[in-house]
């Protein structure tokens, strides 16, 4: 059933890309038309904008260097094409075919509709931080070296959720965890699409309403108002376990939509009036806080803290289409400017504040949150990609020894905290419940990432060592005369 529903909805995806192609191309059957290698070139050609080479005839070696040529290209653009070879796509193989098709949609679809998305969903913004929540600074960095694809491949998918999470959450009860059983109902979709165009749908009647009927009617209405291919059929999704590439495939259509969404000047400037003030607002309220919480205890200041963040987070809603534009500096007003300076200015001080408040964390809690950040932070910096291999091999090896340093404190500062007493002299607790939890949820997430965090340092020292291997190889490709030169050479290596 996934197969083919992946099938289905990739040859529809591809039929929608390659109706901008000169001659527009239409696919009947993926796994065959796949096997001569046009169909390849023509939507890579489509997607990078770009003229690859290729063989005009259809004998064997034409399909085969076709298809190596489609290969090529995407391997330059530093894309791993695991265990897909060109005589499992000659063979027109599903589980290949269906692989590549899904590496080529995840990469000039959806990355690069979530890559627009990256500096609202990796840095402080309305979209997602959490002020008084640590675990923020542990998020991957989307901008990641060639060399080490999978943690963007994460951001991105993280950053397409997000979003369908903000457009979501803008109507009550519709809810959105992930690409999977979150769709089934149909009210998903149709929120989006009552965000995007406001009074196309009654998300009220549609609560009512049985699946297949929301996923039908938000299938109509997308493909009629907001001319969105129709990629998908109410019984793929309808299902108790829907297909997740399937349907981030289709999501990642209402994203595309809603970049393309026209607004008038005047409507921008009166959403950044209206940010400006707000934001003004937030600012004294927080300075507000902190006065009157200076001698509380830790508990309640935390508590007041989180009081204040739940409102801040609920009221910033309406402000997110406009406080998350990702225009550049250059094609910002003044008014915009202001508005994006004013927001940095504010998520600083409620970030400096956080900080602060980890700081008078009661011991030993402290010394753990400490640790904590700083193994968060080790964990998402981007890993050096350095053009010197013996330099690189030296930074991997001096990352690898801080990082088992850190790691060696785990067990301790885990046991620590599992048999944290949290109640003072009095019985009164120490630290908000909530604070903790957080903790030994960012301690859990720091286990379950480690061996893959080692395994990144090590590729990047194996990589480094690997480089400089090849250099000594093709210095060694010359031919020496001499025994006794050989000999000077393997001794100097």
């Amino acid at each position: 059933q996934r197969e083919f529903t992946q099938k289905k909805t990739f040859t529809s995806w591809i039929n929608s890309i390659l109706a901008k192609h000169t001659p527009p191309y239409v696919v009947s059957d993926l796994y065959t038309d796949i096997q001569q290698g046009h169909l390849l070139l023509d939507l890579l050609e489509v997607l990078s904008g770009q003229h690859l080479p290729r063989e005009k005839g259809r004998n064997t070696f034409q399909c085969r260097s076709n298809i190596e040529n489609a290969l090529t290209f995407l391997k330059s653009r530093s894309l791993k094409l695991i265990n897909i070879h060109v005589a499992d796509i000659i063979e027109g193989k599903p589980s290949i075919v269906l692989g590549l098709i899904w590496t080529i949609i995840f990469h000039f679809h959806i990355e690069e509709l979530a890559r627009t998305l990256a500096c609202t969903y990796t840095q402080p913004s309305p979209a997602c931080s959490s002020a008084v929540d640590s675990s923020s600074k542990a998020s991957r960095s989307a901008k990641k070296s060639a060399k080490i694809k999978e943690r963007w491949k994460v951001s991105a998918t993280k950053a397409l959720l997000l979003w369908a999470k903000e457009q979501c959450s803008l109507h009550g009860s519709v809810s959105v965890t992930d690409f999977k059983s979150s769709w089934r109902s149909g009210l998903a979709f149709l929120a989006i699409i009552q965000t995007l165009r406001p009074g196309l749908v009654d998300l009220e009647k549609a609560k009512a309403r049985s699946n297949k009927e929301n996923l039908k009617e938000a299938f109509r209405i997308a493909e009629l108002e907001l001319n969105i291919p129709r990629l998908l059929e109410p019984e793929d999704v309808d299902v108790v376990n829907p297909d997740e590439k399937s349907i981030m495939t289709y999501v990642a259509q209402f994203l595309q939509y809603s970049k393309n969404l026209p607004e008038s000047e005047e409507d921008m400037q009166e959403k950044v009036r209206e940010a400006m003030s707000w934001l003004a607002a937030q600012e004294k309220k927080l300075a507000k806080l902190l006065v009157e919480i200076e001698n509380e205890t830790y508990y309640q200041k935390y508590k007041e803290t989180m009081s204040f963040m739940e409102t801040f987070n609920q009221e910033k809603i309406p402000f997110l289409p406009v406080l998350s534009s990702k225009r550049g500096e250059d094609e910002l007003s003044e008014g915009q400017q202001q508005m994006r300076e004013e927001w940095d200015k504010v998520i600083s001080q409620i970030n400096e504040w956080k900080a602060k408040l980890d700081q008078m964390l009661p011991s030993p809690l402290d010394r753990i949150e400490a640790w904590l950040q700083e193994v968060e932070r080790l964990q998402a910096e981007e890993l050096p990609d350095l053009q010197d291999p013996f330099k690189a091999m030296s930074v991997f090896r001096e990352i690898i020894v801080i990082f088992k340093g850190l790691m060696d404190c785990f067990d301790s500062h885990l046991d620590t905290l599992q048999s944290f007493k949290n109640e003072d002299e009095k019985n009164m607790p120490l630290v908000l419940p909530e604070k903790l939890e957080e903790m030994k949820r960012r301690i859990s997430n720091i286990r379950s990432t480690n061996p893959s965090t080692f395994l990144e340092y090590h590729y990047g020292l194996c990589s480094a060592i690997a480089s400089e291997v090849k250099l000594k190889l093709n210095v060694w490709d010359i031919k020496y005369g001499a025994k006794e030169s050989v000999e000077s050479l393997l001794e100097n290596w």
